[in-house]
């Protein structure tokens, strides 16, 4: 009997389907060992040495593991291909040994120690759970990679350390149940700076006048199509209107102006396809196609993974196996025909820092066989995501869509005054790799059509229309925006990106609201306080900088225990500094317009271990509280009574009326016209 040990038994039963009697499959259920839960676990004095533990619960599988390995002929150890999967797979192969302490690691780093039994497990590693990549993996075994496991500890033991050390500071200064991260508290940074951005900004008011132009045809019949242009430039310059009455007087040269095509320019336009899926773009792509949090997308995309639907979704390349791209390229030349196929295939470059992690793109591990996946995909969430990877896959081995575009220069000339507008058209002229979205999904901004004009037609003016608008302060992070600003700072890796984001908001320093977030009043003085006495820890730079350190780890260039003593000494000086110096901060409280019922002072919101709650500005002296229920801004359809902001069991928000269970109106979308943003 061959063992083979993975994380999940949904994993084991996938390769079960390709593997024979032979062949018994164990799952870890995740990590075996990781560090206590209630103290810090690190012989700082020791090179950083971890003290790890088995994780409670894990006894009766780490037994069953060890008798198993006993009788078998070989052990493979099968985890997943990243820095996560290599440390799960030494775990097992410490415990399964006899080998318990970290430090009896050779110094070579090789991961083969003395065995309690004759059989010495290999690593296999596979990028997808299909027959062929199995088979592949079982005859190409190799050591356990030492530099991934070093990294994985490195990155653990920093955020550990940056968690107990840092954390009870906050508790000390701020508040007891704080905490801060490596990742996090940059994560929160990003939010509290942008929404600081907001709350400066200073909108400025400026006009576009738009023109509704046909062809002059001297009242013939049929009546000549309608046309829209908008006003470019006033005797040759950029033409900035600010104020309204400069914007009145353009407008009724305009009403008086004579009108002919002065210029027309067309040229073809081709649009590529994205890259196929990394797990950040694929993070992103699900917030804002689906609506779902990175977390979320994570779990979908494991269990597709699982199933052996997709290849490995933790990954930041856009590498695609040249089988893959072969199989796609039968696929689109059979289903769609040869002009829909690229006369070479499309390569994509990665940008991954990590040569040994360089996996291949998310993608589906069959493309041509939709019609079988009805077994295999449980549920509507597995369907939209494999939906959205397999759209993405085969439209990037797919020809460009090509677009013909005309540009139409329009020639106002006034009494006093000659105006430039400009019209563009655009219209679909082959659809190549949107033929997979579809025209409207694959071309969001549509098409424009422009009636056949020629230079020198003369054109009647049908109306003029002047637009009053103001310049927009930053956007508020939604999960794509804030996850595309980590990536593009090197602050965390995709794999980080979904737990950070639940832990800051489990945490309550920020909210989310429309999907987008805003920090709370603690998230905001825990910032704060972070930017002032620890200014390299919540430092975009340096965080990006220990991002490098811990590939460079990854990759064999740097040892793990300089990088962490590196990171500590000058931290830990700080540390001490800082709590002696420092003073305690106080969080500051939202006063409402309600009062108190009992002793009649204002009420406040504060934030508690649950979220927001109001309760009397005299605490302690008065105890009294009631649940926060922040105001939509818009009434409820049934009753006429305000709509507040509520929450579902599963946390999702959704508006309900005020006056539940009187009334129990309840709706997920605000109506039409109402703006976006809740109000207190």
């Amino acid at each position: 009997m061959n063992l083979i040990i993975v994380e999940s038994p949904t994993k084991a039963k996938t390769l079960s389907r390709f593997l024979g009697s032979d062949f018994r499959i164990e799952a870890t259920m995740g990590h075996i060992r990781d560090l206590p839960e209630k103290k810090i676990g690190i012989k700082t004095d020791k090179d950083f040495e971890p003290q790890y533990i088995l994780i409670p619960g894990k006894k009766e599988i780490t037994e069953r593991l060890k008798k198993l390995a006993e009788k078998a002929k070989k052990v493979y150890l099968a985890t997943d291909p990243d820095r996560e999967g290599e440390a799960i797979a030494w775990h097992v192969s410490q415990i399964i040994g006899g080998v318990d302490e970290w430090k009896s690691r050779k110094k070579t780093k090789s991961s083969t120690h003395p065995l309690i039994h004759s059989s010495i497990p290999q690593r296999i590693t596979f990028h997808e759970i299909t027959k062929s990549a199995i088979d592949q993996a079982l005859e190409n075994p190799r050591e356990i990679d030492m530099d991934l496991v070093d990294a994985q500890a490195a990155r653990r033991i920093l955020d550990r350390i940056v968690g107990y050390k840092l954390s009870p500071l906050l508790w000390f200064k701020i508040r007891r149940g704080l905490s801060a991260g490596r990742v996090q508290s940059v994560a929160v940074r990003l939010i509290v700076d942008r929404e600081r951005e907001i709350e400066k900004f200073v909108p400025v008011e400026y006009w576009e006048i738009f023109a509704d132009l046909k062809k002059h045809l001297g009242g013939k019949l049929p009546e000549a199509p309608i046309f829209q242009a908008k006003l470019a430039k006033k005797n040759g310059q950029t033409c900035e209107i600010h104020r309204q009455d400069e914007a009145r007087a353009v407008v009724e040269e305009l009403n008086g102006a004579g009108y002919e095509i002065q210029g027309k320019e067309k040229k073809e336009v081709k649009r590529y396809p994205a890259p196929p899926f990394t797990t950040s773009t694929l993070q992103q792509t699900a917030a804002i196609r689906l609506g779902w949090p990175a977390k979320k997308t994570m779990q979908v995309a494991q269990s597709l993974y699982e199933k052996g639907l997709i290849t490995y979704h933790r990954t930041d390349s856009t590498n695609i196996a040249k089988e893959a791209i072969f199989a796609c390229r039968d696929f689109i030349k059979s289903n769609y025909g040869e002009p829909f196929l690229p006369s070479s295939p499309r390569f994509y470059k990665t940008k991954s820092k990590v040569a040994q992690e360089a996996h291949e793109a998310i993608r589906p591990t069959a493309v041509g066989q939709i019609s079988n996946l009805k077994s295999q995909i449980s549920n509507l969430d597995e369907n939209k995501l494999y939906d959205l990877i397999w759209k993405r896959f085969v439209a990037c081995q797919m020809a460009e869509a090509i677009f013909d575009e005309t540009k139409v220069l329009v020639l106002a000339t006034a009494t006093a005054n000659h105006y430039l507008l400009e019209s563009l058209g655009k219209i679909l002229k082959f659809a190549g790799w949107l033929s997979v979205y579809g025209k409207e999904e694959g071309d969001e901004e549509g098409e424009i059509n422009l009636p056949p004009l020629a230079i020198g037609e003369e054109l009647d003016l049908v109306k003029i229309e002047p637009l009053q608008k103001f310049t927009l302060p930053p956007a508020r992070y939604t999960e794509a925006s804030l996850i595309r600003a980590l990536e593009e700072r090197g602050i965390g890796r995709p794999s980080t990106y979904a737990p950070t984001i639940s832990t800051i908001q489990e945490r309550q320093y920020v909210e989310k609201m429309e999907g987008k977030f805003r920090p709370t009043s603690l998230g905001t003085t825990v910032n704060d306080f972070l930017v002032d006495y620890f200014a390299e820890i919540v430092d975009y730079a340096f965080t990006a900088h220990m991002e490098d350190d811990l590939d460079e780890i990854a990759n064999g260039k740097k040892e793990r225990v300089p990088v962490i003593r590196e990171f500590y000494v000058p931290f830990n000086t700080k540390l001490i500094s800082v709590s002696r110096v420092a003073e305690r901060v106080k969080v500051e409280t939202e006063v409402t317009e309600e009062n108190c019922p009992k002793c009649g002072s204002p009420l406040v919101v504060r934030i508690g271990r649950f979220g927001k709650f109001l309760s009397c500005s005299k605490f302690p002296e008065c105890r009294f509280t009631k649940a926060y229920l922040r105001q939509a801004g818009f009434a409820c359809e049934k009753c006429g009574e305000p709509m507040v902001l509520r929450k579902s069991k599963k946390g999702k928000s959704f508006y309900g009326c005020s006056t539940w269970p009187k009334c129990d109106f309840a709706t997920w979308r605000k109506p039409r016209g109402e703006k976006e943003g809740a109000s207190a």
